[in-house]
């Protein structure tokens, strides 16, 4: 795809995290998202379906865009999830679209995952 055809599209997903180390072990493990360090202050990530990254900081708290992954095993993201000690916020429901859950990563941003 040519960068003309990517016009309009979601390019790029920034987060903030206070501990760089631990939002990459946590995604690392769980999704295995590939880091790339950029100095002290901020990590690019990959292989998540669109390119992102943390900036060394403090979540913003309240509403804002919910990032929602796909998971071909909701179930087992799930248990992954909890067992890199990852809050579960909203265990796994349905909705028109599907079952999804919501959590928070190790920098407090919540996410969630959701399945067929």
């Amino acid at each position: 795809m040519s960068l003309s055809e990517h016009h309009h599209h979601i390019h790029y997903i920034e987060f903030t995290a206070a501990d760089l180390d631990a939002v990459k072990a946590f995604y690392g493990s769980v999704f295995g998202w590939q880091f790339q360090d950029w100095g002290p202050d901020y990590i690019s990530f990959e292989q998540a379906g669109v390119a992102g990254g943390f900036q060394r900081g403090e979540p913003v708290r309240g509403a804002g865009a919910l990032v929602v992954l796909f998971s071909a095993d909701l179930e087992a993201t799930e248990a992954a999830v909890r067992a890199a000690g990852a809050p579960i916020l909203k265990p796994i429901f349905s909705f028109p679209g599907g079952r999804r859950f919501h959590f928070t990563d190790p920098a407090g941003n919540e996410l969630a995952a959701w399945g067929e």
